[in-house]
């Protein structure tokens, strides 16, 4: 679903973390969340704020062969578009619930995914997971490796649930995945929080930016979270 530059504002490829650490139930919020996610009102309108579209793509990821496309590129023209694409994603089914983390072979599957994209003024791919990588190459050999330096790759934490392994990945991701102009890291409380943080992820995504524009990597927290005693 090809284009002339600049008939796109963004190519955004979603990918939902399905490796072994996350049970049936999260799975499930994950998928919902993102498909509530995508109709919510203030989502929208981040949609349609400007007058050049946003192309869409969802994949979901776990060892290192274990990939799969759920959303191949869908311009989003209308709401009737974005409805489809939320109720596709809402409908499907994890393909793997028992393979490791391999973060730089998801990040790899991203990159031959953009190179399939239509012809946008930015492309970002969107890394959702709740661990690190514990199979295969690392994030930076995927970065050093594939087309990837003009794409900016944000992050969605969900949280480990401790306090001292949540901050682990926060900074994990933030020194290893987050990566590009303008990228940003969101944190969700569990996957129970996972719609809530994608809709403000999606909406600072979505939002028109300026050409060239760069940004230092951010960091957005749940809206509560108790220190420790």
């Amino acid at each position: 679903m090809g284009g002339p530059a600049g008939a796109c504002r963004l190519a955004l490829a979603l990918a939902i973390d399905v490796s072994s650490s996350v049970d049936a139930r999260e799975d499930a919020l994950q998928r919902g969340g993102l498909a509530a996610a995508l109709i919510a009102p203030e989502v929208e309108a981040a949609f349609f704020g400007a007058d050049q579209p946003v192309a869409l793509a969802v994949y979901e990821w776990s060892g290192r062969t274990n990939q799969t496309l759920i959303l191949g590129w869908s311009v989003i023209n209308t709401r009737e578009d974005l409805l489809r694409v939320a109720g596709v994603i809402g409908r499907s089914r994890r393909g793997h619930d028992d393979f490791p983390t391999a973060i730089g072979y998801a990040l790899g599957y991203g990159a031959g995914l953009m190179r399939r994209a239509p012809a946008c003024l930015f492309q970002t791919i969107d890394m959702a997971g709740d661990g690190e990588n514990n199979e295969g190459f690392p994030p930076r050999t995927a970065y050093a490796e594939f087309p990837l330096s003009g794409v900016t790759v944000n992050g969605l934490v969900v949280n480990a649930g401790e306090y001292e392994a949540e901050l682990n990945l926060i900074s994990y991701y933030r020194t290893e995945i987050l990566h590009g102009p303008g990228a940003f890291l969101q944190i969700a409380n569990g996957f129970d929080d996972y719609e809530r943080a994608m809709r403000r992820k999606l909406e600072r995504e979505l939002t028109p930016r300026a050409i060239g524009a760069l940004t230092l990597p951010q960091v957005f927290p749940p809206v509560f979270r108790e220190m420790p005693g």
